[in-house]
């Protein structure tokens, strides 16, 4: 189980770079459209679907370990209460989970929205606010400490 425990965390931790690149190219094109008020196209079509389906399989990842294999989670489900007096097992437990689920929710809804939007301006604007909203939530629930300590 540690193995598993292991190979899921670095697929993890490796998915979250993967994603903030991600978000960051699809960001820039949107932003270059909405302000170059260039046309929506293929490629921004796919950076918009790249980005959600990244998010989806972090997701699964952080499920997986959130259920059923982070020791740091099953800590703090042995005593909720002491848990949430700690400032480690609270972030993990709770505002780790909470903001990323947000994230992930305001990417569906940019992306669902800016592929309905009838007109390219309305379709980058749109990507880029909840986009952009999503990365700056998916920065602060990164546990950074761990991340450069």
């Amino acid at each position: 189980m540690d193995h598993l425990y292991t190979g899921f965390l670095h697929l993890h931790n490796t998915l979250r770079w993967i994603i903030l690149l991600a978000a960051l190219v699809t960001l820039l094109k949107y932003f270059i459209g909405w302000f170059g008020q260039q046309k929506w196209d293929k490629s921004a079509n796919i950076l918009g679907a790249v980005f959600t389906g990244l998010m989806d399989l972090q997701l699964l990842t952080g499920i997986a370990l959130y259920a059923f294999l982070s020791p740091i989670t099953k800590a703090a489900f042995q005593d909720f209460g002491v848990a949430m007096k700690n400032a480690d097992l609270r972030f993990y437990a709770v505002e780790h989970l909470v903001m990323m689920l947000v994230a992930i929710v305001l990417v569906h809804i940019g992306r669902i929205k800016s592929k309905r939007a009838q007109h390219s301006k309305t379709k980058y604007s749109v990507g880029l606010l909840f986009f952009g909203i999503a990365y700056i939530i998916i920065l602060a629930g990164i546990p950074w400490q761990r991340v450069i300590g």
